[in-house]
This record gives C-alpha cells, structure tokens and sequence, in this order.
C-alpha cells in the first residue's frame, strides 16, 4: 500500500488539497490505520493552534501588568517617586530598645500617603522569613469615611513571583509572597496612574 506523505496530510487538515486528490486521500485514511493515526495527530496540533489565538488574558490582567514595568521604571526615578508616594510612618524608623537594634524583625507597620490613597501597610515574617505576608488597606484621602474598594493591585517580588488581588469593600487587601529580598505594590491612582511602593528588604535581615 503506497502512503502518502506527511506534508499532504497537514495540506489536508488545512484543507489545501486539490479536490481530485482528496477523495483518494479520505477512502485512504479510512483503511490505514498508520496515516489515519498521523492525521489526527496533525489535526490535532491544528486545533490546538487554531484555540492558542483565543485565548487572550482578560484587559484589566493586561493592563495591570504593564502597570507594573511601567512602575518599576517610574520608582527607580527617585526624584519623580517623591512627588507621587509619601511615607508618613514607618515602623523602621522609629528607636528601638536598647540590644535590639542590630538584626532585623518579625514584621514591619508602614503607612504612605500616595493622592487620592491613604496606604497602611503591615509585612511580617512566614514559613521562618522565606516568605512574606502583606496585609493593608486602602482609605480615600478626600473623604477619610471611604475606603478604596475593588481597587486592583499587584504585588510582585521582582523575581518573576506576581500575585494579581483587589481591595475588598473593607478596602483591605492581602497576599503572601516568596521572600526575595524585593516588593513591590502597584496600585492605581487618579487617570490610572501607578502608584508604586517598592521596599528592598522589606524586613530587613530578619532571623528567626
């Protein structure tokens, strides 16, 4: 039994063959096991293709996501940094009880003034300082009576880890990530400009 070859197979699953040609084609398929196998194979491989274009993420994914290069390039410029995000406590930089100084600690309170949020932010130390969890909430500074609700925000530890969340109606937010030695928070501002947090060693040179 003569065969045919595997580009005539893929010409017939994308439907190019000529029509004199395919009739001989399908009557062969249907008593060879071999080719019938390799057919579905390349059929196969073509659906898959075909679904590969439908499936595109949802347009706020994408948009946050770009949000956050965006950020990334934005907080490494200092000067421009300063205009947007203001700390306004930072647990860090308060004294601290003598002998207690050197090391790092188990969790760290921080609250950033950033138009139109008020951030209040609180990292602690998991799984013996291998992660982190960020817990904090979002309230409007025009108007101290509201919270940020359904807000998107993504914290990414710059090493590839990103976890994408939004605010509750509480406007609390909450995430746990891999710690890297980075963190990063996006969120949107006024005209969906980021507002971007950026903290190096979040918790310092924590130890256990």
């Amino acid at each position: 039994m003569n065969h045919f070859t595997t580009v005539e197979w893929i010409d017939l699953v994308n439907e190019v063959v000529t029509p004199s040609v395919k009739p001989e084609m399908e009557e062969h398929l249907a008593n060879c096991k071999q080719c019938a196998t390799e057919f579905l194979r390349w059929q196969r491989i073509r659906q898959l293709g075909a679904g590969e274009a439908s499936y595109q993420p949802p347009e706020q994914t994408v948009r946050i996501v770009k949000a956050a290069f965006a950020g990334s390039q934005f907080a490494a410029q200092s000067k421009g940094a300063r205009g947007v995000l203001a700390v306004l406590f930072d647990s860090f930089l308060q004294p601290a009880l003598a002998g207690v100084r050197s090391g790092g600690s188990g969790s760290r309170r921080m609250l950033y003034g950033a138009d139109p949020y008020q951030i209040d932010l609180q990292i602690e130390a998991q799984n013996e300082g291998k992660s982190l969890l960020v817990t904090g909430q979002l309230m409007d500074f025009r108007q101290p009576e509201m919270v940020g609700s359904e807000v998107p925000v993504l914290f990414s530890n710059l090493r590839g880890g990103m976890i994408q969340g939004r605010t509750n109606q509480f406007g609390e937010f909450r995430a746990e990530m891999e710690n890297s030695g980075d963190l990063e928070l996006v969120f949107h501002g006024d005209k969906d400009e980021p507002i971007v947090i950026s903290l190096r060693d979040a918790l310092g040179r924590f130890h256990a």
